[in-house]
Order: structure tokens, then C-alpha cells, then sequence
């Protein structure tokens, strides 16, 4: 009776320096990929402040070149929108703690702060609304009116989406979720987007109110 030979692989054994190799190659795929996407975040950034310059040029000229009409009173009040300011500023300091903690592998204090900031951008917001219901003039009244709601309202609907991603970020650093310590991409976007929003707001501040 003939005896059967073991049954070999045809796959050849990685050593334990190949697959070390291998591992540290896929670690630098991995690092190199969460720079693309970072990269393609801030292009994306840079593209959208070009949109806000236009507007920004636009308001400009139209209150240069458009008279207003005998009697109008185009005053803006800065109460609201200086506290307005201040919340944006706070709120890019608390999401900052809210990566700290992230870093730290305190998930609790991530979540905190994350919530906090989305309560202050919704402040905001509400802040924003408020002004709309006590502008001396309305929507279509002229090309410099429409322009400042146009600036403002877009300007709105970026930290409307602002808030939206910190609560899905929140969301995704529960216990168990997508983003922690060791993967924190989601946060680091979402943080990078917020300042931007913030960034533009100063400049914004600066343009409509103080000018």
C-alpha cells in the first residue's frame, strides 16, 4: 500500500522581516492616504475662499457704485454681530479641546467639547436670524441689500453644514465608533472646516460692519 505524502502549499512562507516589510509598507500607504485626503480638504478650502472673495468684491463695489436711495438708513448694528464673533471664536477653542481629548483617548471629553461647540454654532445661527428680523432694509430692496443677505446667508449655510459635521463627528467617537485615537481623520476634517468658517466670518465681520 502506497503512503501519501503530506499535501504542501504551493504559497510561499513570508519571513518574519518580509512581513514585517509588508506591514510597514501598508502603514505608510495608510498614512500616505490620510495626507491625500487632508490635501484634497484644504484645495477644496482654497476653492471655496475664492467663492467668498467674489462676494466679498461684489458687496464692495455695489455699495461703492449704487446710491442709496433719499432718507435710507443702511446703519448696521454691531451688538449682535460682535457677539456673534465671540461665539465663533470660542468655538473654534473648545473643538481644539475636543481633539486634544480625542488624542488623549479621553472620549467623554472629546464628546463634551464636540457638543459644546455645536451649541455655540447654533448660537449663531439663531444670532444671525435675530439680525434678519431687525435689518433696516430687506432682501430685494437694492444690489448692495441683496448682496448682504446673499454674503451672510451663504456664510450661514457653511456653519449650518459646520454644525451637521460636528454632530456626526460626535456621533463617531462613541465608544465603538469610527473615530478615535488612533484614526482621527474625521475629527481633524472636521475641525479644519470649522476653522475656515471662522477665519472667513473675521473677515467678513471686518467687511460688512466695520468698514
Amino acid at each position: 500500500m502506497t503512503s501519501l505524502a503530506p499535501a504542501t502549499s504551493n504559497t510561499p512562507e513570508l519571513s518574519s522581516g518580509e512581513a514585517t516589510h509588508g506591514s510597514s509598507h501598508a502603514e505608510q500607504d495608510h498614512g500616505a492616504h490620510s495626507d491625500a485626503r487632508l490635501f484634497g480638504l484644504a484645495t477644496f478650502l482654497v476653492a471655496d475662499g475664492m467663492t467668498f472673495a467674489g462676494f466679498f468684491a461684489a458687496y464692495l463695489t455695489f455699495k461703492a457704485v449704487n446710491p442709496l436711495p433719499e432718507g435710507s438708513n443702511y446703519q448696521l448694528e454691531l451688538l449682535l454681530p460682535s457677539l456673534n464673533t465671540l461665539l465663533l471664536v470660542i468655538s473654534s477653542f473648545t473643538f481644539h479641546r475636543a481633539g486634544r481629548g480625542l488624542l488623549r483617548g479621553d472620549g467623554p471629553s472629546c464628546r463634551r467639547w464636540l457638543l459644546i461647540t455645536a451649541a455655540l454654532g447654533l448660537a449663531f445661527l439663531g444670532g444671525q436670524m435675530v439680525e434678519y428680523f431687525h435689518l433696516p432694509f430687506g432682501l430685494t430692496d437694492n444690489l448692495f441689500a441683496s448682496t448682504f443677505y446673499a454674503l451672510t446667508g451663504f456664510h450661514g449655510l457653511h456653519v449650518t453644514l459646520g454644525v451637521i459635521c460636528i454632530l456626526i463627528v460626535w456621533w463617531q467617537t462613541r465608544s465603538g465608533g469610527r473615530i478615535e485615537a488612533t484614526s482621527p481623520f474625521g475629527l481633524e476634517a472636521a475641525e479644519l472646516y470649522w476653522h475656515f468658517v471662522d477665519g472667513i466670518w473675521l473677515v467678513l465681520f471686518g467687511i460688512l460692519y466695520l468698514l
